[in-house]
């Protein structure tokens, strides 16, 4: 299976590198693993409703631009807050679920701070939550990247701590 992470903004902590660095390595075990990045727009202090509507149409923008460049056979999941909270188990099966249903490729899109439009939104497969906590979107890629490998290891009955 191959999984592809679609994150706005680039990674500006060396511990973030080393935690996405870890993670990769870690499942390349199980899937092929891709991190595409689009850039993220300043936000300026003070905006309104329709700026920050704008710059998340930006970002989508550039997010949508590389879905068609990945094509329509992937299965792309949009981290959003109102999206389904499922626990790690669940999860690991919705990936096992996926590849038995034939599909070799999955997507998760990280947005930016102010979150993804809603064209990204309407083009997601199925809208994922961690938590209704707010985390930072860059702390988000490793956050998802463990959880990836934890679903790979649940799938496989390898242990892992719980």
């Amino acid at each position: 299976m191959k999984i592809t992470v679609i994150a706005v903004g680039k990674l500006k902590e060396r511990y973030l590198e080393d935690g996405v660095a870890e993670y990769a390595k870690r499942l390349s075990r199980y899937c092929r693993l891709e991190i595409l990045q689009a850039a993220d727009e300043k936000t300026p202090e003070g905006a309104g409703a329709v700026q920050e509507e704008r710059i998340k149409e930006k970002e989508g923008g550039r997010i949508l631009g590389f879905l068609e460049k990945i094509g329509s056979g992937a299965y792309v999941i949009a981290l959003a807050i109102q999206g389904q909270m499922p626990d790690s188990v669940e999860l690991a099966q919705k990936l096992e679920r996926l590849g038995v249903e034939g599909v070799s490729h999955v997507v998760f899109i990280i947005g930016g701070s102010l979150g993804l439009s809603k064209a990204v939104l309407s083009r997601a497969d199925c809208l994922m939550s961690f938590s209704r906590l707010t985390f930072p979107h860059q702390l988000m890629r490793v956050i998802l990247l463990e959880q990836v490998y934890r679903s790979f290891r649940i799938a496989a009955n390898e242990p892992y701590h719980k």
